[in-house]
């Protein structure tokens, strides 16, 4: 993970364990280590380096300005697209497994490859691991998104989803 991307991932956890949804801006500038706890982080942060952060969080739709009323201080939100990004940028030891295995299997016709491939590369953007071309599985829970998604590129009838619990030992 480069550092920007650290910055990045840092500034959405901070979002995210703040009680309300807000961190004001330069709380977290000058005290990064109470959002950064055992991560090792190296702190001041730079202004412009977290500048260049927030601006390209607020360009992926991740985080959101809010004006306060009377002052000039910037409030940042963690918007549902941030949230969704942590839920899925999650190492798998950060998320409790719930015991069940999602495995996709689909056979999707030539002439839908390129539908087929954007299913591919969400499968991998959430975490699934290819134990085929076509059979992938992944401990994440996001079986009700990923069938959304197969309705949304009209692919119902060559894609089966299973939720398994049993591992076959």
């Amino acid at each position: 993970m480069s550092k920007k991307e650290t910055i990045g991932k840092l500034v959405l956890l901070a979002l995210e364990k703040a009680v309300d949804g807000y961190v004001r801006l330069e709380d977290f500038m000058y005290h990064p280590g109470y959002y950064a706890y055992g991560s090792g982080w190296e702190y001041p942060l730079k202004k412009s380096t977290l500048a260049q952060t927030l601006q390209r969080l607020r360009q992926k739709g991740f985080i959101e300005k809010v004006p306060e009323k009377d002052t000039n201080k910037i409030i940042l939100k963690l918007t549902e697209a941030g949230r969704e990004f942590l839920l899925f940028s999650k190492s798998d030891d950060e998320i409790e497994w719930d015991g069940k295995w999602r495995i996709v299997v689909f056979d999707i016709p030539e002439n839908k490859r390129l539908v087929r491939d954007i299913l591919r590369r969400r499968l991998k953007l959430w975490d699934f691991q290819p134990w085929q071309k076509s059979v992938w599985a992944s401990k994440k829970n996001v079986t009700e998104k990923l069938r959304k998604l197969i309705k949304e590129l009209d692919i119902t009838d060559w894609v089966l989803v299973i939720e398994s619990e049993n591992t076959g030992r």
